[in-house]
């Protein structure tokens, strides 16, 4: 299948970077994009009118994406953990409900376990002068660290999946 938009995901550090969010004040999706930026460190510009072409910087156009060259991803955080969750904009219900399960098994344990493995990388950097000892020895401490997931799909699909016909159309 040929979908009309596939983007590549990517982590930006956009500490002291200039971004430019285009948006109304009020505008729920750009309060929620500007908020996220400034939480990473992003020096924050709001604009009114989209001038992305002209002047040729990324523009991330949720509502009409023909206009865009960034896509958003839903994105689930546990302290420093990030996992970003594209559906390439066919499906932002399912990108949704993806974060919620993510986010609420990314709980306080885990942002204690992610805590801990710092100190170890930290105290590692120190005792161990050799990048593969440092190395082996974080992967170690990760050893019996497991994440297990599950889906469950709506009725009409199992009907679909069952009766083994093509795609719906």
């Amino acid at each position: 299948m040929e979908y009309p938009f596939v983007f590549f995901p990517v982590g930006l550090n956009l500490r002291g970077r200039r971004c430019v969010v285009v948006g109304v004040p009020g505008e729920r999706e750009a309060n929620e994009k500007e908020e996220a930026l400034r939480e990473v460190g992003a020096d924050v510009v709001r604009i009114l009118d989209p001038q992305a072409l002209r002047d040729r910087f990324l523009l991330c156009a949720i509502d009409q994406p023909k206009y865009g060259f960034v896509a958003m991803q839903a994105v689930a955080k546990a302290g420093p953990v990030r996992i970003a969750i594209s559906t390439g904009g066919i499906a932002p219900r399912v990108g949704g409900i993806l974060k919620a399960a993510l986010q609420q098994t990314l709980d306080a344990t885990f942002v204690r376990f992610i805590d801990c493995l710092c100190v170890q990388r930290e105290r590692n950097r120190v005792t161990l002068p050799h990048a593969d000892e440092r190395r082996a020895a974080m992967l170690r401490a990760a050893d019996g660290f497991e994440v297990e997931v599950s889906v469950r799909y709506p009725a009409w699909y199992e009907a679909e999946r069952a009766a083994q016909r093509p795609l719906v159309r």
